[in-house]
C-alpha cells in the first residue's frame, strides 16, 4: 500500500505530495515549497521518515506548483518528469512569478516526457498517466488503481473545477477531461486535489455543479 503525505505550501496553498512504498522509497509531486521553512519541511520529513526519492513529477506547470522542482533536483539528483505540452508553460513560469512579485529560479535540468497511459512504477506498485488537459495544456493525474486514488493537480476540486482562464487554458476541453479521465473511474477512489482538501470520484459526480449536465 502506498502512503500519501500532503504539504500545504506557498501564498497560493498548493499541496505538495510526497507518495511513498513499503521499503521507503518516495516520489515527489508538485514541490511548491517557496520559502526556505517549506524546503526544510520537505528535508525534514523525508529524513525523518528514512525515505529515498526516486522521481520528481508534475501534474502541470504553472508556477505554484514548480516553485520546488529546481531545490529538489539539486538536493536529491531527481530530474523533471512532465507532459511534453507542458514544456513552454514551464518555461513561462518565472515571468508569471515576476507578475505575482514571487520570484524564483525555474528547474533547467533534463525533461522526460509522460503521454498518456503511460505507467510510473514504484516499487511493485503503479501509477497511471491521465492526460486531462483544459486547465492547462498539459496537465496529467497520477492513478493508482490498487489504492484506489488519484492526484489530480488542478483538474477536479472538491465541489469546483480547475480555473481556465490563464493561457492555454480550455473550458470545455477541461469538462471533457474530466468526464472521460476521471468520472469514469470508481466512485470510491480518492481524489487528492493541487488545492483544497480531498474528495471522492462518487461525491463530486453528485455534487459538483460545474458537471450537472
Amino acid at each position: 500500500m502506498l502512503t500519501v503525505k500532503i504539504f500545504t505550501f506557498n501564498p497560493t496553498a498548493e499541496n505538495t505530495y510526497i507518495i511513498f512504498n513499503e521499503v521507503k522509497e518516495a516520489i515527489i509531486i508538485d514541490p511548491g515549497c517557496y520559502f526556505d521553512e517549506e524546503k526544510q519541511k520537505v528535508k525534514n520529513f523525508i529524513q525523518r521518515s528514512g525515505l529515498q526519492p526516486v522521481q520528481l513529477l508534475n501534474t502541470h506547470c504553472h508556477l505554484d506548483h514548480v516553485f520546488g522542482n529546481k531545490w529538489i533536483f539539486e538536493t536529491y539528483g531527481l530530474e523533471l518528469f512532465i507532459h511534453p505540452n507542458e514544456e513552454l508553460v514551464l518555461n513561462f513560469a518565472p515571468q508569471s512569478g515576476q507578475m505575482w512579485g514571487l520570484p524564483f529560479e525555474n528547474y533547467d535540468g533534463p525533461l522526460h516526457f509522460l503521454e498518456d497511459g503511460d505507467i510510473i512504477t514504484l516499487g511493485d506498485h503503479e501509477l497511471q498517466v491521465l492526460l486531462a488537459p483544459g486547465h492547462s495544456p498539459g496537465s496529467i493525474c497520477f492513478y493508482d488503481e490498487e489504492d484506489k486514488f488519484v492526484i489530480g493537480g488542478d483538474v477536479l476540486f472538491k465541489e469546483s473545477i480547475g480555473r481556465t482562464d490563464l493561457p492555454g487554458g480550455n473550458h470545455a476541453a477541461l469538462l471533457e477531461s474530466i468526464r472521460n479521465q476521471l468520472f469514469v473511474l470508481p466512485d470510491n477512489v480518492k481524489v487528492y486535489p493541487g488545492h483544497g482538501e480531498a474528495t471522492t470520484i462518487g461525491y463530486e459526480k453528485t455534487h459538483n455543479p460545474f458537471l450537472h449536465s
